[in-house]
């Protein structure tokens, strides 16, 4: 029977099930929107003990805070909601217009946050992505306004590198850094880990399960449908499919030793890299949220995590994890 742990990010005392759901697939990016099934996931994840829940303005966008502002009416004490800041976004609702942090903005945006929301807090807010043009220094304190009024409780960061992790954390206590991390995508080992932990920041890492690819069942990008965002996934390309597909045949191994599934052992596998990790695979499916959250229960052995590791090294992935475009906004 599961039972769901618990884990503290950071030190300021924010703590949240150890797995968490990213909300964003409920409303965009992977497929047509599907609210009641979603509605009914979000139910079911809060029933297993899930409370974390990720979200954005931009995820919609403002579509997927509002609908969790609808699951969540009435049992607010019941969940931790994380959203973001960091877009001045269109209001046709068509998608992005500026990457801007100002603090008029961040203000600004974070008041719509919790009217969508349908709140008067909010429990984790992240900037979203570093903005080049405002000084961290001026983003942090204003997080830290907001924070000594009431209408925000941690901060986080995302995507962010270690120069501007410093300059925050000097300024205001960061909680969770919110990035790319997974058995087949290790940029955060070498710098940014070291730094989280010398300064006790938690990790909470979003596409654990490689947008679906580690999980298995999973299409060439041109099999996808338009607006699906897999369909530009350079690592679902070509040749670099058929590289990560060999790559990644370690996982289903594993998984058969472990009596478990390929999705449930790279949850289990980022799970074991640190009590102060917090997963948030995404999904809008029922079935998949009881199938991630039953990863609390695998546990991988130091020979299984030692052949994870060496399998999926980074050069035995094929592809960068962006196009350029995207990469571009990533503060490395």
């Amino acid at each position: 029977m599961m039972t769901m742990e618990k884990r503290k990010l950071g030190t300021q005392g924010l703590e949240v099930s150890a797995i968490g759901l990213g909300c964003m697939g409920m409303s965009q990016s992977y497929g047509p929107a599907d609210e009641a099934e979603s509605l009914r996931t979000l139910d079911r994840a809060i029933e297993l003990g899930c409370d974390f829940f990720d979200t954005a303005q931009g995820y919609g966008p403002f579509k997927n805070e509002e609908l969790l502002g609808r699951a969540f009416k009435g049992r607010r004490d019941k969940v931790i909601i994380a959203t973001k800041f960091g877009f001045r976004l269109r209001g046709d609702r068509k998608g992005y217009a500026d990457m801007t942090s100002k603090p008029q903005d961040i203000r600004e945006t974070t008041e719509e946050s919790l009217q969508r929301l349908q709140t008067d807090h909010i429990d984790l807010l992240y900037q979203h992505r570093v903005d080049p043009n405002t000084p961290m220094e001026d983003v942090a304190g204003t997080v830290a306004d907001l924070v000594k009024e009431g209408k925000v409780r941690f901060f986080g960061l995302s995507e962010c590198g270690i120069a501007n992790i410093r300059r925050a954390h000097a300024v205001h206590p960061v909680t969770a850094l919110q990035s790319e991390y997974s058995l087949w995508e290790r940029n955060l080992e070498p710098e940014i880990i070291p730094v989280l932990r010398e300064l006790r920041i938690g990790l909470v890492p979003f596409c654990p399960l490689g947008r679906g690819f580690l999980a298995g069942g999973v299409k060439r990008a041109e099999d996808y449908p338009e607006g699906d965002f897999r369909r530009t996934d350079p690592r679902y390309e070509g040749a670099n499919f058929d590289a990560n597909m060999r790559a990644a045949q370690i996982v289903r191994e594993i998984a058969d030793e472990a009596q478990g599934l390929p999705g449930q052992v790279a949850l289990a596998w980022l799970l074991q890299k640190g009590a102060d990790v917090v997963p948030i695979p995404g999904t809008k499916r029922r079935s998949y949220l009881e199938e991630n959250l039953a990863a609390i229960d695998l546990h991988l052995d130091e020979v299984q995590m030692r052949r994870l590791d060496e399998a999926l090294s980074p050069d035995k992935i094929s592809g960068p994890r962006y196009a350029p475009w995207v990469a571009a906004t990533v503060d490395r």
